[in-house]
């Protein structure tokens, strides 16, 4: 196809300003519905380039949001964001952690709605500061220091201007309408439940999603419809009981540690489900206040997993009926909070083989595979389900990328030759279905 030959041509001619942008990203990193700076100027570029914007309570359905942290701490980062050159119009929008960002056109042919989703977020780490690591010796280092793009997403959002500054150039030829999804807060998959629950992919009839790296690895490689995501609930659940004189007064007392302990040697215990993987994990306990006083409050996080949402969902069911009871049998009360969950999911065949014909097409990869299990969770699998629900199709991607570190790890870094591969095939994916009327 023609258009292929133009979108490698711009993605190519860009990529140095595709580069920028991502260590502009990476150096002023922003946690889970923090990303003040970043949504700040996603709005902005998209709008320049002739997108309709939405941001704020437009795309975020508040009642949705999952581990928000304290309107203080939001505060501060506000603050923050506009002494680091974010524009006040756009954050004023965003209070309250809202920091979705959507960019729509409309183009002029009737056609598809086609979406792509990028995640903005960095992760809650202490960046590596030597010369082993490459953003310390081309100074882009995190100047917020305890948070990190250690995932790739500084990249996913670079990516995702990019496409938009091409699409825009291509409008004239194209039908149908793009939908470009700037999502907050997928680290502890926190964010996609409240852009979904707003209802942003509830006309889209094909979404891709994309992440860079993760065990794909070298640069050069292409993954087209992912499978095997597992849906997750994140919780915590606090216990309070009662304090008193572990020597002279114990019987006086009710023990909530006690009570956090009986709770996570029976979420252990629960039965696996008989109709695909399920899995739980007690990761975080934290109790008491002195070696000589009856523990008055735990705190236990936790998550259940499963192979599919129903799966997970019973899972989640069984835990929170434990942790009741055991409550109940030491004579405390808990309360639960839900932080954070994904949905399971599957690509959609007929467009993935549609979206392997395009990467084949443009021949900028080495290698093309069908990944069929990731065995994590992410929660563009709301996006993908929600669009899938609604007769709609959806695919996972991965583009490769070599990596210095592990994700998630303080020396994680990765090539930057990936930023243009993911561009180009995102696009032409793009471009493809909302041409498909017109061939």
């Amino acid at each position: 196809m023609k258009v292929d030959g133009k979108i490698v041509n711009i993605a190519k001619a860009i990529k140095t300003k595709t580069i920028e942008r991502r260590r502009d990203f990476h150096r002023y990193a922003e946690a889970a519905w923090t990303e003040f700076r970043t949504a700040a100027i996603v709005a902005d570029t998209l709008e320049q380039l002739g997108y309709c914007v939405l941001t704020g309570d437009e795309v975020i359905e508040a009642e949705a949001m999952m581990g928000v942290p304290s309107l203080e701490e939001l505060e501060h980062h506000m603050k923050r964001a506009l002494a680091q050159n974010g524009k006040l119009s756009w954050i004023e929008k965003m209070k309250g952690g809202k920091t979705g960002v959507v960019g729509v056109i409309r183009f002029a042919k009737p056609g598809p709605v086609v979406a792509l989703r990028f995640d903005m977020d960095a992760n809650d780490l202490l960046e590596a500061e030597d010369d082993q690591h490459r953003p310390y010796r081309e100074k882009f280092t995190s100047v917020n220091k305890g948070t990190m793009h250690a995932c790739g997403h500084d990249g996913h959002t670079a990516i995702g201007l990019a496409i938009a500054e091409i699409i825009s150039m291509l409008a004239e030829d194209l039908a149908g309408t793009i939908k470009l999804i700037f999502q907050p807060g997928e680290e502890g998959v926190r964010g996609a439940k409240a852009m979904v629950a707003k209802g942003v992919v509830d006309d889209v009839d094909y979404i891709i999603g994309m992440h860079l790296g993760t065990e794909l690895g070298k640069t050069g490689k292409f993954a087209y419809g992912v499978d095997g995501f597992l849906a997750t609930t994140k919780m915590d659940a606090s216990f309070a009981g009662v304090a008193a004189h572990a020597g002279s007064d114990p019987e006086v007392g009710k023990n909530a540690l006690l009570a956090a302990a009986n709770a996570i040697i029976n979420l252990h215990a629960i039965s696996r489900h008989s109709q695909g993987d399920s899995r739980i994990n007690v990761g975080v306990m934290h109790g008491g206040t002195g070696r000589n006083v009856i523990p008055a409050n735990a705190l236990i996080k936790f998550e259940t997993r499963g192979s599919s949402t129903e799966i997970n969902e019973y899972m989640q069911q069984q835990a929170i009926r434990v942790i009741e009871a055991a409550a109940s049998m030491y004579g405390v009360t808990v309360s639960m909070n839900l932080m954070g969950s994904a949905a399971g999911g599957k690509s959609d065949f007929q467009l993935a083989e549609r979206i392997q014909k395009v990467a084949k097409r443009l021949e900028i990869f080495t290698e093309i595979v069908k990944i069929t299990s990731v065995g994590g969770s992410e929660d563009y699998t709301y996006f993908m389900e929600r669009v899938q629900r609604r007769g709609g199709q959806g695919i996972a991607t991965l583009v490769g990328a070599t990596l210095a570190a592990c994700h998630h790890n303080s020396y994680f870094d990765f090539d930057e030759d990936a930023l243009e591969l993911a561009t180009t095939v995102l696009t032409s994916s793009a471009v493809e279905l909302l041409t498909e009327k017109l061939k």
